[in-house]
């Protein structure tokens, strides 16, 4: 394997892709930046004194040249249901450890099936290493170790605020797909997403079913059989679930996506540094056994763009240092369940014993 003590911020002009790279900067690192368009990259690599490169994913010369640099690629360029091939192939033809922070489920799924890929590449396949999914997977993984014989875990997530165009896009992207969950291990799509109530810690809020990423991780990381993932019912949520499905399914077309996506670039990029300092993220994870035992756990964060920043970084400089584990991982069967504890803003409290 390379030993370059050096890592590369792939999309490090998007909204996310700066805050990794301002992150980086802040922590002592050096990575080299890079992305499409070489003016972008440059305004974004220049005030920070950081090494850039400029270039297509479907550029396979230049891509295999600027990883043959590095030893890990953070691969922040989304939709990753687009982008994350690729760069995940370039990763195995040149033995780099590839780092996304995707939380699309068929993108996780996708890399899992290349596990023994990795390992005879002594590659890892680590997606979701920011917001999505590491807290949540960290704390599915807290509740299979408080409750070892779970059958069912459930992970409801809250305190929500704005989003990033990039986030938007993937959210449009998977408007017409459904909800997905685990049943008895495997992929059961609902047409409808199925609605909860659960107490952040200010009293009871519905929520609804989401195919989030931890439907896909959490089974990894916990083998617990039966997993769903809900958001709290916040405004935007709510008139989603009004919409008729074959509105929905109308929504899903080519053209229909296309219109979104450009009302989606009038957007702002992101939420702001006010916006980001006041945000909170508060996770609940509910374990239950076959004998309607149940655990639950509070986890709560600070706002997911900055989180996303600090945990993607810490990660890279970890892979880069050698600390790795061939094939595909998650963040807690890499790190472990405590993790997540590690960062600022974070706390976990039990609910119940």
């Amino acid at each position: 394997m390379k030993n370059t003590k050096q890592f590369l911020i792939y999309g490090a002009t998007g909204y996310t892709g700066k805050l990794a790279a301002r992150a980086a900067k802040e922590k002592g690192l050096s990575p080299i930046l890079a992305g499409r368009n070489e003016a972008k990259v440059r305004a974004v690599a220049e005030p920070l004194g950081l090494a850039y490169r400029a270039f297509d994913l479907s550029d396979t010369a230049k891509l295999d040249a600027a990883l043959a640099e590095v030893d890990c690629v953070l691969h922040i360029a989304g939709p990753f249901s687009a982008t994350s091939k690729p760069m995940a192939e370039a990763c195995l033809r040149t033995g780099t450890h590839y780092l996304d922070i995707t939380g699309e489920i068929d993108v996780f799924e996708a890399l899992a099936a290349r596990d023994a890929e990795g390992k005879a590449k002594g590659v890892m396949l680590l997606p979701g290493v920011g917001f999505d999914v590491v807290p949540s997977d960290c704390l599915a993984a807290h509740m299979k170790r408080r409750m070892p014989d779970a059958t069912d875990l459930k992970l409801y997530i809250g305190g929500l605020g704005g989003v990033s165009r990039g986030t938007a896009k993937t959210m449009v992207e998977g408007i017409d797909k459904g909800t997905r969950v685990r049943r008895d291990g495997k992929f059961v799509t609902m047409a409808r997403a199925n609605s909860d109530t659960i107490d952040f810690g200010t009293g009871p809020k519905k929520t609804y079913g989401m195919s989030w990423g931890d439907v896909s991780t959490s089974y990894y990381s916990t083998k617990i059989p039966n997993i769903e993932v809900h958001f709290e019912a916040l405004p935007q949520i709510e008139q989603a679930q009004r919409v008729p499905n074959f509105v929905k399914s109308i929504m899903g077309w080519p053209f229909v996506q296309g219109l979104l996506k450009a009302q989606i670039d009038r957007m702002p990029e992101g939420p702001t540094a006010e916006e980001r300092e006041r945000g909170r993220g508060v996770l609940i994870g509910v374990a239950t056994n076959a004998k309607g035992e149940r655990a639950r756990s509070r986890l709560t964060t600070g706002e997911g763009y900055s989180l996303t920043a600090l945990t993607a970084i810490e990660i890279a400089r970890r892979v880069t240092n050698g600390e790795f584990k061939p094939g595909f991982q998650t963040p807690s069967l890499m790190f472990g369940p405590d993790f997540i504890l590690e960062f600022p803003n974070v706390r976990r409290e039990e609910l119940n014993a």
